[in-house]
This record gives structure tokens, C-alpha cells and sequence, in this order.
């Protein structure tokens, strides 16, 4: 297999996108950080505290997605300077490592994706146990 210098470069845009995804769920787990924040401090909600075990987990696995798919695209780059220096066997193996970095900050979106619907069963499971709760109606 022959690669280019446009190879590498092909995964540019998916990158970027994924790096726009990333900061979106940062950034709206931070919204959600301060209002269990403002919760915790007025003692209204009991479930902060599995809430903030859930949210932990998952900012730090963003972080890693992150941190790898930074490091991913440092290495498209790196691949890409390779081949424009005529060293085809380097350039391949980094941009195939690259590859597999980027499947692997996939794989760690996908398990905090998975988390997130641990947060909203939290909140269902509270919802369900308070004495005030009424059975759903059945059809």
C-alpha cells in the first residue's frame, strides 16, 4: 500500500467533528456539575451524591477521549511530514497507530455514552421510590 501525504489528511474533518461532539458533552456536563452544585447546597436533592460518582467517571473518560484523539491527530500530522521526507515505512506505521488511537477514543465516547444513561436512571429510580409516586397507567 502506497500512502500520501493526503492520506492522513482525510481524517481531518472526522476529527474535527469529533472534537466539536467532545466539547458539547464537556461542556453540558459542566452545566450539570454546577446545578448539583447549587442542589447540594440548598439540600434539595438527595440523589446528588450517586449523581456525582456518575459524573465523575464520566468527565475524566471526555478528558481521555479527548487527550487521545489530540494525540491521534499529532500523529496524522507526524505522518504526514514523514511522507513529504520520502520515509513511507515510518509515515505508515504512525498514521496506522493514529488509526488506532482515534478507534480507541470511539470506544471511550461509546462507554461514556453508556454512563449517561446510568444518570438518567438515577433520577427515574428516585422518581419511582419517593412516596409520593404513582404507578404509571396501564393500557
Amino acid at each position: 500500500m502506497e500512502l500520501t501525504p493526503t492520506t492522513p489528511a482525510v481524517l481531518f474533518p472526522a476529527i474535527s467533528l469529533l472534537f466539536l461532539a467532545y466539547t458539547n458533552r464537556f461542556l453540558h456536563l459542566s452545566a450539570l456539575v454546577r446545578k448539583l452544585h447549587s442542589d447540594w447546597l440548598m439540600g434539595r436533592d438527595p440523589g446528588v451524591l450517586a449523581q456525582v460518582r456518575n459524573l465523575k467517571v464520566r468527565i475524566e473518560l471526555i478528558r481521555w477521549c479527548q487527550a487521545v484523539g489530540v494525540i491521534s491527530l499529532l500523529g496524522c500530522l507526524a505522518a504526514m511530514l514523514l511522507l513529504l521526507s520520502l520515509l513511507q515505512l515510518s509515515a505508515l506505521i504512525l498514521f496506522v497507530a493514529s488509526v488506532v488511537l482515534m478507534a480507541v477514543s470511539l470506544m471511550l465516547s461509546l462507554w461514556e455514552i453508556l454512563l449517561s444513561g446510568g444518570a438518567l436512571n438515577i433520577y427515574l429510580r428516585q422518581m419511582e421510590e419517593s412516596p409520593g409516586a404513582k404507578p404509571p397507567p396501564t393500557s
